[in-house]
């Protein structure tokens, strides 16, 4: 099993656990800086080299000695499970991928037929009833997460408890859980906690959102695309999200955490 999603510096100096749809392009292109003193020419998921990727076959022994033997300071980031699941379905169902091709092929015509779901398109400025199609996409969403199908759930709407425990289950410990809702507060902690080849100034970090303009924008505030029938079912998917990463679920419109992540709370209870 390993350590999926897992990335670190060059210089060792951080290991971070990817969770997608958390600020993961900023984050890693904040390494990617914090080592070379300049920023990766494009998505830092596209580089090969210079950031350690799990992904990466020549990264792996180094990855799995430092996260086994917790040489340097581990974290991950997390968000409200109400936006972070309303960012996949505009990037990911509504979006024109950076191959200018819809993603993963025939999902979204899996979708149409299936879920009754429109996505619009760039040609009629992407009209279409957003709240109608996202609620939809909520029921398939869930589908894929409690039964596997159509398919098996994908990685940017299934749970963040997920992706955060299979770095606990084979032997890492995180020393931080960055929200992204205070994400400067929670990245300079990470930075004041190591030792970095080239200083970062968080202040002047630009926010790299590679997904942003590629699809519709969300046309209303956050509430409304959640009625009681879809808050019930946000919560059934991600529940343990909620209560882990102290979430209001009670909430729609609330991104902002209501209490303090736990560390050893999360330990226990996404290592068992």
């Amino acid at each position: 099993m390993g350590f999926p999603g897992t990335w670190m510096t060059e210089s060792e100096s951080m290991v971070y656990r990817v969770v997608p749809k958390c600020a993961c392009s900023t984050i890693g292109q904040i390494m990617y800086y914090s080592d070379h003193g300049e920023f990766f020419d494009g998505d830092i998921h596209d580089s090969k080299d210079r950031l350690h990727k799990w992904a990466q076959d020549k990264s792996q022994p180094l990855i799995e000695a430092n996260v086994k033997a917790h040489n340097s300071y581990a974290f991950t980031c997390v968000r409200n499970p109400y936006t972070r699941i309303l960012s996949s379905f505009f990037d990911k169902i509504c979006g024109i991928q950076r191959n200018g091709k819809r993603y993963r092929g025939n999902l979204v015509p899996l979708l149409i037929q299936k879920y009754g779901i429109e996505v619009g398109s760039p040609e009629d400025d992407f009209d279409f009833d957003q709240i109608k199609s996202f609620r939809r996409f909520l029921l398939f969403a869930r589908d894929t997460i409690r039964w596997r199908r159509p398919m098996d759930p994908d990685i940017h709407w299934s749970a963040m408890s997920g992706h955060v425990s299979t770095f606990i289950l084979n032997g890492g410990q995180y020393d931080k859980i960055v929200w992204t809702e205070k994400f400067n507060d929670g990245m300079q902690d990470v930075i004041d906690s190591i030792e970095t080849p080239h200083k970062v100034d968080l202040g002047s970090i630009p926010r790299f959102n590679e997904s942003e303009g590629h699809g519709p924008k969300r046309a209303h505030p956050v509430e409304d695309y959640f009625d009681d029938m879809s808050m019930h079912l946000v919560y059934e998917i991600f529940k343990r999200d909620f209560n882990l990463f102290k979430y209001d679920f009670e909430n729609p419109a609330n991104k902002m955490p209501i209490g303090e992540i736990d560390l050893d709370e999360v330990h226990a209870k996404l290592g068992e």
